[in-house]
Order: C-alpha cells, then structure tokens, then sequence
C-alpha cells in the first residue's frame, strides 16, 4: 500500500511506550548498543548488537556522519523582578549575542536583565517568534561563558540535571564543529577503535556539518502534516564530503547516512542529479511519499512518537515496516531515544541519480 503525506495524518505515527524504555543514561561502552536491522525488500527484522555493524558495511560503501558539536547552552538564573528563569541558547549570532528559547513565569520584554550562573548578565533586546535576542555584558564571548558555566542541553525526557557523564557521552568522538544543542545521536554509538575497523575494511567516512536546534524536539501540534512548520537548521558540506561521495557512486557503493540530520542535509543539497557543495539553512520535512536523491541506507536511533524523526524513518523504510519495528523493538526491550539504541535500515528504493561536485 502506497502512503502520502496528504492522506496521513499526525496520529497515525503514535505508538505506546513504556516509561522504562526511554534510556536515562548511556551505555556503559558506546557500541554495546543494540542494533535492529529492517530490510524493506524482504520484510525482514533482525536483532544485532551495534558492534557487528562492519558486517552490514561493503567495502567501497560510504557512512556520512555529522560532525556537529554540542554546545552547553542551557543557563539558569533570575530577573532583575527576582522571577526564577532558563535559558536555552539556539544559536549565536555575535560575539557578545545569541538567539536562545527563555523560560520564565512571564516571557521577559525587551530591557529586561537576567542575571544567570557564574555572574553571567544578559539583557533581552528584541524578539523573534518563540525566540529571544539576547546580549551578553561584557567582553567575553558567548561560547566561552558557555563553555565555562553552561549546562549539557539534555533532551526533556531524560528527566534529571547533566552530570559530568554527559559531557563526554552526549556528545559523538569526532564532533568538531560546536554550534548544536542536540547532539546526532545515530553517532554515539560510534568509537574510536569501531570507525578505525570500519575504515579498514574499505568504507570510506565523509562528514557533513548539521547545527541541530531545539526544535528536533517540538512535537508536530498539526493534525494534517502539510500544515506543519519546520524549524530551519544551518548546514555545510564541502567540496571534499561531495567529491568522495561522487566517487563512491561512480564505483557502485551505498551511501549510508549516520543520523536523520545527515538525511536531511544531503538531500537538501541535492540539486540537478547530484548532491552539491554549499552552506545554508533547511526546513526540509520529509513525510511519507518523498522520493529520496542521495541516501540508500540509513543508521538511526528510535524516535519519539508523531515526531517530524519517525515520520522521516517512515519515508525511507515504508510506513508499516517502520512501525512493525517499532513494535518489535518494545516487545524485546530495546532502548530508545538519545541515549537508546539503534536500527540500521535499507532504502525501500534505490536512492535516484548520482552524487558529484557542481
């Protein structure tokens, strides 16, 4: 049965969860993970662990990752009324300003000051949307005062404070880029001595870069998704990432996307018949009925339900396989959400055209 977004609605992506599913804290070791592979052709689900990951992997395959880095961007404190108030960094636009989400008892106005943790003031000059501009007293720049006394922006269901963990664990071995405030979480089950075999066995990795806002969180309130809004989030992929990719492709190789945020980014970059070099902002939603360019393999986490994610997984693997794997999952007791497990999922079709360097 073929599935499109115009006939769906946010309700048939609901599924039920138990509470004690949802992982409050990572693994011990990152790749003692559990891996659940769906095969769209045969139908098939199969129980691994994330270690045997290489034995899915053909060499001359590629695995793109996002090397985007989490920044501690939540901060706590007061206003100048003495209101208790949180902020929750988006992004930052200068070296004394960023745009952050601020949840108070009342939404603060322009000239109000927040006096927040390690004597850290901001005062909020404007509005946009949901968003608050903020400027930052001092000399000191906005990554530095976070990286000094913000706190590790652990997604809402993980309902306890950061710990020191968390700064190493919530956060994948070969983030370089800082600009995120949630991390790819497809990447954290990767290791060091795991991307070293994998390379070894001929699988070339590429790296793309995905800022990841807070809005991979903000449920779709929609009932008919075409009225849903998507957040935009900043991307960059280099010439580099879209040359090896091409050459990939030209040797018959998979494209294997690390993260829902690396699905978006390549085929938001997908122009003409190839996926091109560029920076940028996108706001792609993609539902069932999306006919994917760049990607023929997808490493995921699971995914919260009617979340603009899952709806995305069930593009690529079809929508009742999707959520019979889902049910699988619970059945046998994986984990899920950041610091849950995983699924390593084929393509229900042949990604179309080639990708190569404009």
């Amino acid at each position: 049965m073929c599935y499109h977004a115009d006939a769906m609605r946010r309700s048939d992506f609901n599924f039920e969860l138990p509470a004690e599913q949802i992982a409050q804290y990572p693994g011990d070791l990152r790749g003692d993970s559990r891996l659940l592979c769906v095969d769209p052709g045969s139908g098939q689900l199969s129980d691994r662990v994330f270690c045997e990951l290489p034995q899915l992997l053909d060499p001359g395959d590629v695995l793109v990752f996002n090397d985007t880095r989490v920044i501690p961007a939540r901060l706590t404190g007061i206003k100048a009324s003495g209101g208790k108030v949180e902020v929750l960094v988006e992004r930052i636009t200068g070296p004394q300003q960023a745009l952050a989400h601020v949840r108070a008892s009342k939404s603060p106005v322009p000239g109000t000051r927040l006096q927040l943790e390690g004597d850290i003031v901001a005062e909020v000059t404007d509005r946009s949307g949901d968003l608050f501009l903020l400027r930052f007293h001092g000399d000191e720049d906005v990554l530095a005062l976070l990286e000094r006394c913000g706190h590790v922006p652990l997604p809402p269901y993980i309902r306890r404070a950061d710990g020191r963990q968390d700064h190493e664990r919530y956060q994948t071995v070969y983030a370089r880029t800082p600009g995120a405030i949630a991390a790819p979480t497809a990447g954290l089950h990767f290791d060091g001595a795991l991307l070293q075999v994998i390379r070894e066995q001929g699988v070339d990795t590429v790296f793309v870069t995905l800022h990841v806002g807070a809005g991979t969180f903000q449920p779709v309130r929609t009932e008919r998704l075409e009225d849903h809004v998507m957040h935009f989030e900043r991307y960059e992929v280099s010439g580099e990432t879209v040359d090896r990719i091409a050459a990939v492709r030209a040797r018959g190789g998979r494209v294997i996307a690390v993260g829902t945020t690396v699905v978006r980014t390549l085929e938001a970059c997908f122009h003409g018949d190839r996926v091109q070099a560029g920076a940028g902002e996108t706001d792609l939603f993609i539902t069932p009925g999306y006919r994917f360019r760049a990607v023929d393999a997808l490493l995921t986490n699971f995914h919260l339900p009617e979340s603009t994610l899952l709806m995305l997984v069930c593009a690529f693997a079809g929508y009742e396989l999707t959520l019979d794997a889902y049910r699988h999952a619970i059945r046998q007791g994986y984990r899920f959400y950041s610091y849950g497990d995983a699924m390593f999922v084929t393509s229900q079709q042949p990604a179309v055209g080639t990708a190569g360097r404009s």
